[in-house]
């Protein structure tokens, strides 16, 4: 399964060029969630919200490994693809997922959890 759909790939970049132009200001845009992928055998999560339009690999999101400390940050998607949990399997795409919100009402809730949650009070208007 492909990580990302055409879909997916385009809102994304979407989303990093729109950010691009206010980085470091204070209207940067807190972006609801894209895609949600995971280890089926393990506990790594992650939340993207936009790509680097100057580098469509770098994704940005909240990135939860397991360990009990999700950060917002930049993954590869490169090494997403090669990532391989406990079993040998691949990262996937939650084919289920539907945002509840901005991303930075995910980042609250995970970290009160310490892990990603979907459990978040859910936004009326929806991107």
């Amino acid at each position: 399964m492909k990580l990302l759909t055409h879909a997916q790939r385009a809102t994304l970049l979407r989303n990093g060029r729109r950010q691009a132009a206010v980085k470091g200001t204070t209207d940067e845009i807190d972006f609801w969630p894209v895609v949600k992928l995971f280890t089926p055998d393990g506990g790594c999560t992650w939340l993207l919200t936009e790509l680097d339009p100057e580098d469509e690999d770098i994704a940005w999101g909240l990135c939860d490994l397991g360990m009990g400390f999700p950060e917002f940050g930049t993954v590869s998607l490169r090494e997403l693809e090669a990532v391989r949990g406990q079993l040998g399997l691949p990262v996937e795409r939650d084919l289920h997922f539907r945002a509840r919100g901005p991303i930075s009402a995910y980042i609250d809730a995970a970290n009160q959890a310490e892990h990603i949650v979907e459990q978040i009070t859910p936004v009326a208007n929806a991107p």
